[in-house]
């Protein structure tokens, strides 16, 4: 049975969890949501696929799951790919997963939407400032543990390369230049080259150049 992906171009998180999937082998199709034209929001969507009114879903038969980090501990127990080796690999993925969510991730999803998918005199820029200051101290904390490792953790690609690198790859400018912290640049090549690798773009249906 095919895993069915719930999902929009435009999300990082939606981005982790069908990287994953890709990555992972295991067959899988993404279903468009219409974020952008308030599918999310609607009674039927929140009644259907996802009371917390949110994107990435994932649907493998009877199994509805919601949030990117839940859907990539999914696939690696079913592929048995990207969850570590052993427990502690385990619990510190979980460590970098959950860093991301809360410091990466977070800030980086808003600032990009803030600074391109509101109206340009909407844009709050003492806020973007805000933002880019903090989303500096966590690109800061990711490249000094990048000095002198492939991956974030162990000794191969894991979901915590798969969530920290959500955002990453984006073309919007949202203040992240990769040349500025050059172990994180050669890391995203690292997991660019990974055969089955595919851009946001064109791993999941929708881009700003679909609303232009």
């Amino acid at each position: 049975m095919t895993i069915k992906l719930y999902c929009f171009g435009e999300s990082g998180n939606a981005y982790k969890a069908a990287l994953a999937l890709e990555l992972s082998g295991l067959a899988w199709e993404p279903v468009k949501v219409d974020f952008f034209g308030g599918e999310t929001r609607t009674p039927e969507y929140k009644r259907d696929i996802n009371e917390m009114g949110e994107a990435p879903v994932m649907v493998d038969g009877d199994i509805r799951l919601t949030q990117s980090g839940v859907i990539q501990d999914y696939v690696a127990e079913k592929s048995g790919k990207f969850g570590g080796k052993d427990a502690a690999e385990r619990r510190e993925i979980l460590r970098w997963v959950l860093w991301d969510n809360h410091k990466l991730s977070s800030g980086a999803g808003m600032t990009r939407f803030l600074m391109n998918f509101l109206p340009e005199d909407k844009r709050p820029a003492e806020v973007i400032a805000f933002m880019q200051g903090r989303l500096k101290a966590a690109y800061g904390v990711l490249n000094d543990h990048l000095e002198g490792r492939d991956w974030i953790v162990g000794d191969s690609l894991t979901n915590a390369d798969i969530s920290c690198c959500g955002y990453l790859y984006y073309p919007e400018p949202f203040g992240f230049d990769r040349r500025d912290w050059p172990n994180i640049d050669a890391w995203l090549t690292r997991i660019s080259q990974t055969p089955g690798w595919k851009a946001p773009y064109d791993l999941m249906p929708g881009s700003p150049a679909d609303r232009a």
